[in-house]
């Protein structure tokens, strides 16, 4: 059951939601996410967030359609997406897309991209138009070619990535030991139809990048 997380973030940065719809897909809003997932036509099965940034038309279609809408206090201990991150990791152990988090406030960003890490390892995703970063653990991983994100970087998260093993890229790499803080192995592409990446030790945080269209 795949669980589609929609956030606030700058609506000229999302792909278009409607091509990750599917019959099993569970859209989820955090925040004003409800009104791009409202205007999408896309139903929501829950939604976290205060709503003070929706306007009182999309704040009445919100209620109409989860009418025991939990609004959240402004001030707590946790970010709205957190909140609804936490929420999806209970509800399912497949594929978690969090969309609308990227762009805008740097602080959010890094936020959403430390949430990636908190649960690494698990099939999540942050998605905009340019980007789809996941989170590893080790072992051996395998990595489809895809013209429309042809670049693919890999930096460490933890102080020490060891052992990281690039095959079927570019540039290749053999049992490489590499620290945080590292460009080593920033904007490498695929060779062939597949590749692999593998390492020993550490977390590894792996983004697929398109060319550069001016949005960021």
């Amino acid at each position: 059951m795949p669980i589609h997380i929609v956030g606030g973030g700058p609506r000229e940065l999302l792909p278009d939601l409607r091509a990750y719809d599917g019959k099993e897909v569970q859209w989820v809003s955090v925040d004003r996410g409800a009104e791009t997932l409202l205007e999408h036509g896309l139903r929501m099965v829950r939604a976290f967030g205060d709503f003070d940034s929706l306007s009182s038309e999309a704040l009445v279609r919100l209620r109409e359609m989860l009418p025991e809408l939990d609004i959240w206090p402004a001030e707590k201990d946790k970010t709205d997406m957190e909140i609804a991150l936490d929420w999806a990791v209970e509800q399912t152990a497949g594929p978690i897309r969090l969309f609308g988090a990227t762009g805008g406030r740097l602080d959010h960003l890094f936020g959403n991209v430390e949430l990636l890490v908190k649960y690494a390892g698990r099939p999540i995703e942050l998605i905009d138009r340019q980007n789809v970063i996941t989170v590893h653990r080790p072992g051996a991983h395998t990595v489809l070619k895809d013209e429309r994100h042809r670049y693919v970087s890999y930096i460490p998260v933890s102080e020490t990535v060891a052992g990281l093993t690039l095959a079927g890229f570019k540039y290749p790499l053999t049992n490489s030991h590499i620290s945080r803080g590292s460009t080593l192995c920033i904007s490498n592409e695929l060779i062939q139809s597949s590749g692999t990446f593998s390492f020993s030790e550490g977390i590894l945080m792996m983004i697929r990048s398109s060319d550069f269209s001016g949005c960021l």
